[in-house]
């Protein structure tokens, strides 16, 4: 009897009617919107490689989003807030951000790649032949790093 109370109370709490957020005076614009969100995840990921460094320069990258395009910090939540309450229009927003980060992905691993037959090609042969003969034995790994990949 005792769970059969509990069962019910939390059918009745649990049919509460959800307010959808009012559409702020300031709204930002659907596209607006895709490219600020696009650029966060950008800074995220800037974040998640270097944060050290960009600490050292001072960088807030939040900041320069917000004049990049600007909006302030309550615009954006308001704004996000509102196009979050319909599932659909949230979710096409996402996947056209996924598809222009997907883009730039592709972009900068052909560019990498380029950059990488380059610096093959500069090469004499005897620096091929001794960096062939280094992988085959085992003596150097094959991945390269580059500079630009050490932590600071």
């Amino acid at each position: 009897m005792k769970y059969l109370c509990l069962i019910v109370v939390f059918i009745v709490f649990g049919c509460q009617s959800v307010q959808e957020p009012e559409k702020p005076d300031n709204l930002i614009s659907k596209e607006k919107m895709i490219d600020i969100m696009t650029e966060s995840y950008l800074s995220n990921a800037a974040r998640s490689v270097n944060n050290r460094k960009l600490r050292s320069y001072g960088l807030k990258l939040d900041s320069l989003i917000y004049a990049k395009y600007d909006v302030d910090s309550l615009q954006l939540v308001k704004s996000n807030s509102y196009y979050s309450a319909d599932l659909e229009t949230y979710e096409s927003m996402f996947k056209t951000i996924e598809e222009r980060l997907t883009a730039l992905k592709v972009k900068a691993d052909s560019i990498k790649k380029l950059e990488e037959e380059k610096i093959e090609n500069n090469k004499t042969d005897e620096e091929k032949r001794s960096d062939s003969i280094a992988e085959k034995s085992g003596l150097v790994p094959s991945i390269r790093v580059s500079s630009q990949d050490s932590i600071e």
